[in-house]
């Protein structure tokens, strides 16, 4: 093969990869963003019959910034989370773990 054909099969993984669940994706960026620990930025998704459940788990010291001053960061990513998988059709939750 090719150098060229390599990097298309690299970038068609990762393509695949990041097709994989978009939302969950989306998730872990937007937390990723508000936390002192990056790396310590977990998301699962938990798919139900209608709904899809998606566990955020974050350092206990971030815990704070992710929910926000009265549940308003919370709030805000929960919206976006019910915007982003209108798509998939189904319910989804976000659960916010230590």
């Amino acid at each position: 093969m090719t150098n060229d054909e390599d990097n298309l099969l690299e970038d068609n993984a990762l393509e695949d990869n990041a097709l994989e669940d978009p939302v969950a994706d989306l998730m872990a960026y937007l937390a990723k963003q508000l936390v002192d620990d990056p790396d310590a930025v977990e998301v699962e998704a938990i798919e139900g019959d209608r709904a899809i459940v998606y566990e955020l788990t974050v350092a206990p010291d971030d815990l704070g910034k992710v929910i926000g001053r009265d549940g308003r960061t919370a709030r805000a990513l929960r919206a976006l989370l019910t915007a982003a998988s209108s798509k998939v059709r189904k319910r989804s939750l976000l659960e916010i773990l230590e």
